[in-house]
């Protein structure tokens, strides 16, 4: 259960978030991707609202329970594609940024896969969800069964 009505308390704030949410729905990157690194950076935030809303929302979206499942360990794996796993890395290194960073090698690969703009629209997207993890684990939140 949450701490407090945050949506009306901050609701300049949270219409923002909101405003951004809208905006990387609209961009060029596969919503089956959006969602996976959704659950990935969520896994690795320790989010439990936050996944068991984008695993539902993915699996509506047809995504299969076994890359869903083993996203944790998606560099082990051949059933991710290549642009997929870069994105992968990309998000884990700027959820982890204090340790990892994100090395011009990594950009790189990025880019063999992603223009700019896509670029743009994956760190905006891993933004996006890194702050959607701090607010519903810093409000309480907590997944519950529907």
């Amino acid at each position: 259960m949450k701490r407090l009505d945050y949506y009306n308390v901050g609701s300049e704030g949270m219409d923002i978030m909101m405003q951004m949410e809208k905006y990387t729905k609209k961009s060029s990157i596969n919503r089956k991707l959006r969602e996976l690194i959704k659950i990935r950076v969520s896994q690795i935030n320790g989010c439990a609202y936050c996944l068991n809303m984008h695993t539902s929302d993915a699996r509506k979206m047809g995504e299969t329970e076994k890359r869903i499942y083993c996203l944790s360990a998606w560099n082990e794996c051949d059933f991710y594609s290549s642009e997929e796993k870069v994105a992968f890395e990309l998000s884990e290194h700027i959820t982890l940024i204090p340790t990892k960073r994100v090395p011009n090698d990594l950009y790189q690969r990025v880019r063999e896969h992603y223009n700019e703009k896509q670029y743009v629209d994956l760190v905006l997207i891993i933004n996006q969800i890194n702050s959607w993890n701090r607010i519903s684990i810093a409000m309480g939140n907590t997944a519950t069964e529907e």
